[in-house]
């Protein structure tokens, strides 16, 4: 399936796809990244899509699967950081170290879409033009998805920080 194709098939029941999300009642991720990692697994499935029998069902199903593992996520990291006593650390380059690890987990915990944007972004150093033309976002999905990543990764590494230091 190509371009043309996969945008006449496919993206025809984008708006089917956006209202289901938003019946989700997602908090943390919003319906339009629910949708957008949908498609995008589409598109990377879509030599396959042309034999499906049914591609409108295969998309409700990959949406629902990860409305349901973002859930998961979200409770798995509740329980994880709720049970943790964290130990006063003296030495700055062992700090250093533990911050680049929590922001490290925070970055796993985005949604897929966020994840890969940030990392192309800030980690590899991936130009604007370069991320648009490999995920296929726009240029306002692209800086929509990075400003959530980078709020995100804030407020969770505020309130992380805040939840280990002793008082």
């Amino acid at each position: 399936m190509e371009t043309e194709e996969f945008g006449k098939h496919i993206m025809a029941f984008r708006g089917k796809l956006m209202r289901q999300a938003q019946a989700f009642g997602e908090t943390d991720v919003s319906a339009e990244d629910l949708v957008q990692e949908t498609l995008l697994r589409l598109w990377d499935m879509r030599h396959r899509l042309k034999t499906h029998p049914n591609c409108e069902a295969l998309a409700f199903s990959i949406l629902r699967n990860m409305a349901r593992d973002h859930w998961r996520h979200r409770q798995i990291e509740r329980e994880e950081w709720s049970g943790r006593r964290e130990i006063p650390v003296d030495d700055r380059q062992v700090e250093a170290t533990d911050e680049v690890r929590l922001i490290s987990r925070i970055v796993e915990g985005l949604p897929a879409l966020q994840q890969r944007i940030f990392r192309m972004k800030e980690i590899e150093g991936y130009t604007t033009a370069e991320i648009i033309r490999i995920t296929g976002c726009t240029d306002e999905s692209l800086r929509q998805n990075l400003s959530r990543a980078r709020r995100h990764i804030r407020e969770e590494f505020i309130r992380m920080t805040k939840e280990r230091t002793p008082k």
